[in-house]
């Protein structure tokens, strides 16, 4: 394994849904960096992102959830977070908000400080150039592509060179990939009848491929996929990335 030599301070970010949901996901996280030679550094002053404010017309409420992030996060010197979507918001929003209220002092903490910001698997492929993470995970696995990785952090098949090298893994393809599994957070509720059939083409893709495992880069559509799964008593579970690449061989 050929890990990148410089170590270097990871502040983790670990998303209100992960910390809440999903606290292996960010165990998970950590014992990947470490096992890659990183320090990784909690500040326990972290909240929301503010997506899910944004999304629902409350963004004022959002604003102040930024100026907490900048704060927190300030002097990090790469800031890992296990979602493509709050990493979007963090990219596409941010900005944004900072532009509406032509706050200058904003704008520029985020100029400085959104360019550290990292995707849990773009961090390994992009920032630390690596494929290989040292993982074993002796399991019949399918990727499922979440949108807001694939269409708005242009992930591409990093995620996919991550599985590949996984020892002991079967890496199995999903037909339509790159299609939807319809729970784009409260589209899930506004569109709810869309939303299902959405999710009826997803577990059924899913099922074809015979895979154990459904992973990705989201808890968030991971839940959803999970629960049309269970409710089809299917016996495939989901599981993140992170908790498939900290597996290690006994």
């Amino acid at each position: 394994m050929n890990f990148r030599r410089t170590a270097l301070r990871v502040a983790l970010f670990i998303t209100c849904y992960n910390d809440t949901l999903f606290p292996e996901t960010g165990k998970a996280a950590v014992r990947v960096l470490e096992r890659l030679g990183h320090t990784v550094e909690f500040p326990s002053g972290q909240t929301c992102c503010g997506q899910m404010h944004w999304n629902t017309g409350y963004q004022a409420e959002a604003l102040p959830l930024v100026r907490r992030f900048v704060e927190q996060f300030r002097d990090a010197e790469a800031v890992v977070v296990p979602s493509s979507s709050c990493v979007a918001m963090m990219r596409d929003h941010y900005p944004l908000m900072a532009g509406e209220l032509h706050d200058e002092a904003l704008k520029r903490d985020l100029n400085v400080l959104l360019p550290k910001v990292w995707e849990f698997s773009e961090f390994l492929t992009k920032k630390l150039g690596l494929e290989d993470v040292g993982a074993s995970y002796p399991h019949k696995v399918t990727y499922h592509a979440s949108c807001h990785g694939l269409r708005n952090l242009g992930l591409g098949d990093g995620p996919i060179q991550l599985l590949k090298s996984v020892r002991g893994i079967e890496l199995i393809p999903i037909e339509g990939l790159e299609q939807c599994c319809g729970f784009g957070g409260t589209f899930a509720v506004k569109n709810a009848d869309v939303s299902a059939a959405m999710l009826a083409d997803k577990t059924k893709a899913v099922i074809d491929t015979g895979a154990e495992i459904c992973t990705a880069c989201d808890n968030s559509c991971l839940m959803h996929i999970e629960g049309g799964l269970h409710r089809q008593r299917t016996g495939v579970r989901t599981l993140h990335l992170a908790e498939i690449l900290a597996g290690e061989e006994r």
